[in-house]
């Protein structure tokens, strides 16, 4: 009798589908686990130098230490005494003073040379380049530099002054010029920042709404008001954010020049935290005025959000009403 032939079976497409499936899975194990053994290093560098020291300090500020004995927890009598400090009131003072005086005067002067650079001039290149310059120079040289130039024994500033027959000025060294002399030397170095982001603001101002204004008869001063200066406004927004930022945080120049004073009259907000922290060995009260200080820059970035979001919610509530 024959032998009968065996019959093909064909394998369940099921079967076929989950050993495909487990196949990826695996892949993607693989690839997962390849991935964070790379990114691992960065993210032990992260955690170590910035989320562990923002724990560590938030802890340290509700506790007297001075670094060398064991830390006492005292709750929140280090933000009770910064609240009382005069010392502490002064560097605000100061602080806001240079803020104010600062920023809208770095973003105006900046928006002045960006208009003046934004032309088909000769070496217009190099003009945005010196103007550019002196921010790539850092703090620290800019100390040196004027701490020199404004000396007032053997300064080159007084020395012009005299040939002027003006009177010699203390600058840095007198209590009622130090923190103006501060804020000239930052606007010296801060403005040409300001220059080169309106400067590229400037150049993507729309060609067409420039030229429809002009066939309509708008002048210089209408297309800056009318034109020019909406179209940038995001952008002068961010400005306007970025330098209270940088004003609120403001040290490497005090430390240089004036070390916080003549007689407290430069002490800003940071210099005072640094002298707290690492000159009177008073830790926990320095980091409760770290993270006071933290608090104003969070309700700096957070407020104008939430006004933002606030105005949009309320304009699309306005025009689904009307409707």
């Amino acid at each position: 009798m024959p032998r009968l032939p065996t019959p093909l079976t064909l394998a369940d497409r099921g079967d076929k589908q989950g050993a495909r499936t487990d196949s990826a899975r695996r892949r993607r194990r693989r690839e997962s686990a390849t991935a964070w053994a790379f990114i691992s290093p960065s993210v032990l560098v992260i955690l170590g130098l910035s989320v562990v020291p923002v724990i560590w300090s938030l802890l340290l500020s509700f506790q007297a230490d001075d670094l060398v004995t064991p830390s006492r927890w005292v709750g929140l009598d280090n933000y009770r005494a910064l609240a009382q400090d005069p010392h502490f009131a002064e560097a605000v003072r100061s602080t806001l003073l240079y803020t104010v005086l600062y920023v809208p005067l770095s973003i105006g002067l900046g928006l002045l040379l960006a208009l003046a650079l934004n032309r088909r001039i000769r070496l217009v290149g190099l003009y945005r380049t010196l103007v550019f310059v002196p921010f790539v120079v850092s703090a620290t040289a800019q100390g040196v530099l004027f701490s020199f130039i404004l000396d007032p024994e053997f300064g080159a500033a007084n020395s012009v002054l005299h040939t002027l027959g003006i009177s010699p000025q203390g600058f840095l060294t007198d209590p009622g010029q130090a923190l103006y002399a501060l804020i000239a030397i930052s606007l010296w170095s801060g403005t040409g920042f300001c220059v080169v982001v309106l400067l590229a603001a400037l150049q993507d101002v729309p060609a067409s709404l420039i030229e429809a204004a002009r066939l309509d008869g708008a002048g210089r001063r209408h297309l800056l008001r009318h034109v020019t200066l909406p179209t940038i406004t995001p952008v002068l927004v961010f400005l306007l954010l970025w330098q209270t930022i940088n004003a609120l945080q403001v040290f490497d120049l005090v430390y240089v020049t004036t070390k916080g004073g003549p007689l407290g009259s430069t002490s800003v907000i940071v210099y005072f935290i640094w002298e707290q922290a690492f000159k009177n060995f008073t830790a926990g009260y320095g980091a409760a005025a770290a993270y006071t200080l933290a608090l104003a820059l969070i309700l700096l970035a957070v407020v104008p959000r939430l006004a933002r979001a606030l105005r949009a919610r309320t304009g699309r509530g306005i025009q689904g009403a009307t409707r």
